[in-house]
């Protein structure tokens, strides 16, 4: 009986250890994808709302001048994938969009493809 009680001991011990271990990973994920929201939302202020619109619709002057695109719209949203936004952001788009390769982190980059999810109206 004595082994027993170690072994429960032990196996509670480890299974203790593991969910803690557990909490400790998702309590830093969250924190780091909250740094990730205003690091992104602090460069789309910076960057893009200039002709996005704080709000990403494109409904300032600057957006009807160079053709920006509305970044909400629902079927532009579906039709384009991650890899087509990171490639905008990164390269540029003709001679309206500059390149920010020089300007970002590809985890910059990364940040701002989801605030650009995160922007679609239903």
């Amino acid at each position: 009986m004595g082994i027993n009680l170690i072994v429960a001991i032990c196996a509670l011990l480890i299974i203790s250890s593991f969910l803690l271990l557990i909490n400790g990973v998702r309590a830093s994920a969250d924190a780091e994808t909250k740094l990730n929201a205003r690091t992104a939302a602090a460069l789309y202020s910076k960057h893009c709302a200039t002709c996005h619109g704080k709000d990403g619709r494109a409904k300032t002057f600057k957006a009807k001048f160079n053709h920006a695109r509305n970044l909400t719209e629902p079927g532009w949203q579906e039709a384009v994938s991650d890899e087509r936004i990171f490639n905008s952001i990164a390269n540029g788009r003709g001679k309206k969009m500059p390149s920010f390769t020089k300007k970002m982190t590809e985890a910059e980059i990364d940040s701002l493809v989801q605030l650009v999810r995160g922007l679609r109206s239903s």
